[in-house]
């Protein structure tokens, strides 16, 4: 069986740091499907919910992005009318209730990494894809599999630093791991990068659950419940059952990690 890690950014990743909360972290979060149900499950449930509620066409195909669902803008404005709205956000919960994934999410927050390294730094993209990759790597490890990388275009010079980073954690590995576990483990030494224009599906539930689990991240860290939103209600199901976890059932360390 092979595997695919779909990964979605939130946050700024640029060295900068302030406390302003828009600026102040960088979040990763991977979500883990394996290749052959993507295409007889994962995909087909995607485009029937799109079809059902916004009338997504094979020939012109809509592409879930969480930022224009909640802005109810086109081709999501049927959003507006609330009967609408709650059975979409019914059947979206649902289905990521459903599914057979595993979540992922690396959080760094750059102010306190500034204010305990004053001279050694790490570049906040790689050093949050590297803690990630390497927990999906123990993940295939455990499962005795394969994998690869796909991480969303963010265009010319981002998409080279996405892969930069990529390469050099398959060819140097980690602190942690050696590179020749890299190589093992994930079947390519390339990052994919593809656009979500593309309607890939993994990117699409990437896009969902990357910004309702860094709220989760940042919420368990602090010490706060889970928010009482929409979000909170999609986290409410990464922690139940699809965080990444220790054989006895630990999330904090393996499917969310807090950086530094």
């Amino acid at each position: 069986m092979k595997y695919r890690l779909y990964v979605d950014e939130v946050g700024n990743s640029d060295l900068g740091a302030s406390e302003d909360p828009n600026h102040r972290y960088l979040s990763l979060t991977g979500i883990i499907f394996e290749l052959a149900y993507v295409d007889t499950t994962v995909f087909p449930a995607i485009e029937e919910l799109k079809r059902k509620y916004f009338g997504s066409h094979p020939d012109e195909p809509i592409v879930l992005h969480r930022k224009e669902l909640v802005n109810k803008k086109p081709p999501f404005d049927s959003l507006q009318d609330l009967k609408v709205e709650q059975a979409f956000n019914r059947d979206l919960l649902s289905l990521l209730n459903r599914l057979d994934y595993v979540v992922i999410t690396t959080v760094m927050d750059k102010l306190e990494h500034q204010q305990r390294y004053r001279v050694w730094r790490f570049d906040p993209y790689h050093y949050c894809l590297t803690v990630l990759v390497e927990r999906y790597l123990l993940w295939l490890k455990r499962k005795n599999s394969v994998g690869d990388v796909m991480a969303e275009s963010r265009g010319g010079k981002e998409d080279r630093r996405l892969k930069d980073s990529f390469e050099r954690v398959y060819s140097q590995g980690s602190d942690f791991i050696k590179p020749e576990e890299f190589i093992e483990r994930l079947t390519s030494g390339q990052l994919k990068v593809k656009p979500k224009a593309n309607n890939i599906a993994g990117l699409q539930l990437a896009d969902l659950v990357a910004h309702p689990s860094f709220q989760a991240t940042l919420a368990r860290h602090i010490g706060r419940s889970l928010p009482t939103n929409f979000g909170g209600q999609i986290a409410e199901i990464l922690e139940e059952s699809k965080y990444n976890r220790s054989g006895q059932g630990e999330i904090e360390g393996w499917g969310r990690k807090w950086l530094p």
